[in-house]
């Protein structure tokens, strides 16, 4: 079954250090806002970041949003004065801490550790608070299973592709797209490689950004690829992406009604009164129970997403 959760069909960057920016997202129509104190913050202004995004938990209105901070990565002198002062600050307004460039399960150790010790002291429940640990490099993909594992605290695994194509000299400037001279989807060994290793701990996957920021339908076609592949959502770094992405990772309207028609179908005919049958037509098509489970996926991201039926089951006449 495919992990549901909370909703990350949009995820939302916005820099830490930026109040006009965090003021915006909290009115914006994304699924998930990550306040980031890493690449999009300069390193003289990330201890102001820390201190706008403090506020920003604490008064800014984020209903409906999964509220994550992004803290920078465990090879800088940045990430455990993030993580103390964040959660200290804004601990109870926060449901998730990113860390990106994640290489082994240890580093994730580390945080849960750390974030432990935090909620003791402030009498915050242990555990509420997750972890979305981002593949930015050849070391954590080769990883990504113990990382996956690593900590009942893990949400996501998201992927995250500039530092990835860098890290393993990758020809192309352009993140996320595909490239002209190579004959395929460059990307889909990693993406199927994360999502494998998310769905066998139960865990979300997430794709990461597209920086064509303007192109809405090049982000949708990129977007498509992972979702078709079972992603759960994928990073924006623009509201004109947002729509697109709530759009893609939701099921068609469609596709979500035949899933609920399968699981009501389904449901009568292996009861008492449908007959107890295991396998049965449904119009045209037959229906058993891996068709149950297949429309459990579709059905559960329908209703993530807030999708209403427009149709429903009729047991035949007896």
């Amino acid at each position: 079954m495919t992990a549901v959760g909370r909703p990350r069909r949009s995820c939302l960057a916005v820099p830490g250090s930026s109040v006009k920016m965090l003021g915006k997202a909290q009115g914006l129509p994304a699924d998930q806002v990550f306040l980031d104190l890493e690449d999009a913050v300069a390193p003289l202004a990330k201890p102001d970041a820390r201190k706008n995004i403090v506020a920003a938990l604490n008064e800014g209105d984020w209903t409906g949003k999964t509220r994550v901070v992004r803290v920078n990565d465990l090879t800088t002198p940045w990430t455990y004065r993030d993580v103390i002062e964040v959660v200290e600050g804004a601990g109870a307004n926060l449901d998730c801490i990113m860390l990106p460039k994640v290489q082994n399960a240890e580093q994730v150790h580390w945080l849960d550790l750390l974030l432990t010790q935090i909620e003791k002291t402030l009498g915050l429940e242990v555990g509420r608070i997750g972890i979305e640990a981002q593949i930015e490099n050849a070391a954590g993909l080769v990883n990504v299973d113990a990382i996956a594992g690593a900590s009942p605290r893990v949400e996501t695994i998201i992927f995250g592709p500039a530092d990835f194509m860098a890290s393993i000299n990758m020809k192309s400037l352009v993140v996320g797209a595909l490239i002209p001279d190579y004959p395929g989807d460059p990307y889909h060994y990693i993406l199927m490689r994360i999502l494998m290793a998310a769905r066998m701990h139960d865990k979300q996957a997430i794709d990461g950004p597209f920086l064509q920021i303007r192109d809405v339908d090049a982000f949708r076609e990129v977007a498509k690829r992972s979702a078709a592949l079972g992603f759960d959502g994928k990073w924006v770094l623009h509201p004109g992406q947002i729509d697109a992405a709530n759009e893609v990772y939701s099921p068609a309207q469609a596709d979500y009604d035949h899933a609920e028609l399968i699981l009501d179908a389904y449901d009568y005919y292996t009861s008492e009164a449908g007959g107890k049958l295991g396998a049965v037509m449904l119009g045209d098509e037959m229906i058993d129970e891996a068709s149950r489970k297949m429309a459990l996926v579709i059905a559960a991201k329908g209703r993530a997403a807030g999708m209403s039926r427009t149709s429903s089951f009729t047991p035949p006449a007896s």
